[in-house]
């Protein structure tokens, strides 16, 4: 027969079992949202830090900073006055690529500002898009990194094309028009 004792050990040894596999799954289940919204950040953010841990604190404080913010989508006019700015831009890479590349990016920070993120460094700007728009937030990276490249005189012609590219997929995300191409492929529209 048990003692008193050997109940009130057995009964704190499964409380304790019981708790520890809850903190598990709890710490599972953050790190599958997480990893589910920020895809490739996810990563980059465990790379920098150096800990899952630390990089699953970090995305959930910059989910909480966004959330706080007034994003919104953009008006009819103002996603019309920006793809036509988009394809004047365009036009005038075959001209003037250094320019093209430098007002592509001046463009992007008009979009962001119209859809109400603030315009901070460029680190937290690429920060703060992705929360709501990991999948293209490494082309924001890659084009503004070849900017940065062009304004020390070492980004080639074909460089300064693929930073375009880059940009070009951020722009239509944040204007919605990847959405529509989706739809339209689909089907739908």
């Amino acid at each position: 027969m048990m003692t008193t004792t050997q109940i009130v050990v057995i009964s704190i040894v499964t409380i304790v079992i019981v708790a520890g596999i809850a903190v598990l799954l709890f710490m599972r289940n953050r790190s599958k949202k997480l990893q589910a919204r920020f895809g490739p950040e996810y990563n980059r953010a465990v790379q920098e830090t150096g800990s899952r841990f630390k990089a699953e604190t970090k995305l959930e404080k910059l989910e909480q900073r966004v959330e706080r913010y007034s994003i919104r989508d953009l008006s009819p006019v103002d996603r019309s006055r920006f793809q036509q700015s988009w394809r004047t831009i365009q036009a005038t890479f075959v001209d003037d690529p250094e320019r093209a590349l430098a007002e592509a990016d001046r463009l992007l920070g008009q979009v962001m500002s119209a859809r109400g993120y603030p315009m901070a460094d460029f680190t937290q700007r690429a920060a703060e898009i992705s929360v709501d728009h990991a999948t293209v937030v490494e082309h924001y990276r890659a084009g503004h990194d070849i900017a940065l490249r062009h304004s020390q005189g070492k980004a080639t012609t074909e460089e300064l094309r693929q930073g375009m590219i880059h940009y070009r997929a951020l722009f239509d995300e944040l204007v919605g028009e990847s959405e529509r191409f989706r739809t339209r492929a689909a089907g739908l529209g």
